[in-house]
């Protein structure tokens, strides 16, 4: 029989970091694909990009409806609560061998708290890592101690996962998946940019994504203002992509949408998607904001990223990261480093830390040969000894 894998996706966001396991999932002959969509694909206010999916040849076994049309705190706690309800209807019904988790939403929480009652083992990516500024720091490590397996996506991250009491064989140093689409997927070219999606790329644009830092919601307009005041004075195209749907998420997309409309030189999108995303970044001057996707992906494109403030605060990145405060002045001036000839010649050599693009492989590999049993189900602490 087939091994059912059931893998749990809520954002466009996580999709683009699955995709190249979801084909190889879909690609094994001793598996079978059971994919579950819930959170924002299935809303029309960020993109509905359940279709994203579809169109790609991935047909969701279930839908989870869970995302209230609220952005507040009880909003976004009573969504996790529906989202449980939702997940463990889906999890009664499709019954899969092993459950793949990535990351740390809140989406991703309401999955795995829905799991446990069902004694699914769970299967976690991106352990280990570090966002001080968020709820998705206590998110992330809560899954990581509800999972049974873990795929790090470094050797650093995958200390912490032992740390945290984790026995040494459940946890594989995997690199980060989200790399391996850089080996297949075709870029496209700043023509077919503008022909298809109508991006003007003859002067290279920044790219700008800033989502909630969800431990410091209340300052969520001054830091926002903070940002598009910098931008407007440096005068470079802007391409603006939308934040999640986590708290005061809708005033940043409010905030966003009135700036450009004030600005020639300004564009937002709701959803890009994996290809568009990572051609833009090729092409880009310069990321802006406090997106992963700076810390993971940028720097395979040798890529400045201006990384904003506490939400990725914590987590390991490389040289072309310049980390500044929330204060127009200090964004201005990282900006200015980041776009400048002599910052991007110091990027010639920079290796990617997040590993060699071969993550969906070794992933893959472990949910077909872990063998599910009691061993996997019945956890033990494993205490590291003191030196």
């Amino acid at each position: 029989m087939k091994r059912r894998i059931g893998v749990v996706t809520v954002a466009r966001s996580d999709y683009g970091i699955y995709l190249p396991i979801l084909r190889k999932i879909q690609q094994d002959p001793e598996l079978e694909l059971v994919l579950i969509a819930g959170g924002m694909h299935l809303s029309p206010e960020f993109g509905l990009t359940v279709n994203t999916l579809e169109a790609d040849g991935f047909h969701p076994a279930a839908k989870v409806e869970m995302l209230l049309s609220s952005d507040s705190p009880e909003g976004v706690a009573k969504s996790l609560g529906v989202g449980v309800i939702g997940f463990s209807q889906a999890f009664a019904q499709l019954k899969p061998d092993l459950l793949l988790l990535l990351g740390d939403r809140f989406e991703m929480m309401a999955a795995a708290v829905a799991a446990l009652p069902f004694k699914i083992p769970m299967a976690h990516i991106h352990g280990g890592e570090s966002t001080e500024g968020l709820i998705d720091e206590a998110i992330r490590h809560s899954i990581t101690k509800m999972s049974h397996i873990h795929f790090a996506s470094t050797e650093g991250h995958a200390a912490r996962i032992r740390q945290m009491g984790e026995e040494p064989w459940r946890v594989t140093v995997s690199g980060a998946p989200g790399l391996d689409n850089l080996q297949k997927m075709a870029l496209l070219t700043p023509d077919t940019l503008q022909r298809r999606h109508g991006f003007d790329l003859s002067q290279p644009p920044l790219l700008v994504t800033y989502h909630p830092v969800t431990l410091d919601y209340e300052n969520t307009e001054y830091q926002v203002t903070e940002l598009l005041a910098a931008l407007k004075a440096c005068a470079l195209p802007l391409i603006f992509t939308f934040p999640n749907a986590d708290t005061s998420g809708r005033k940043i997309i409010e905030m966003i949408q009135s700036f450009i409309k004030g600005n020639s030189l300004a564009r937002v999108a709701v959803n890009l998607g994996t290809e568009v995303y990572f051609s833009l970044m090729a092409q880009a001057a310069a990321m802006v904001g406090n997106s992963s996707s700076g810390i993971v992906e940028a720097a395979s494109f040798k890529l400045p990223v201006v990384n904003i403030g506490d939400r990725q605060r914590g987590r390991f990145h490389a040289g072309n990261v310049i980390d500044c405060g929330y204060p127009r002045a200090q964004i201005l001036a990282a900006i200015r480093t980041a776009v400048s000839k002599e910052f991007r010649e110091t990027l010639r050599d920079l290796v990617n830390p997040y590993g060699d693009g071969r993550a969906a492989e070794r992933i893959v590999a472990g949910l077909k040969s872990i063998s599910l049993d009691n061993l996997l189900l019945f956890k033990r602490f494993h205490q590291i000894s003191e030196a």
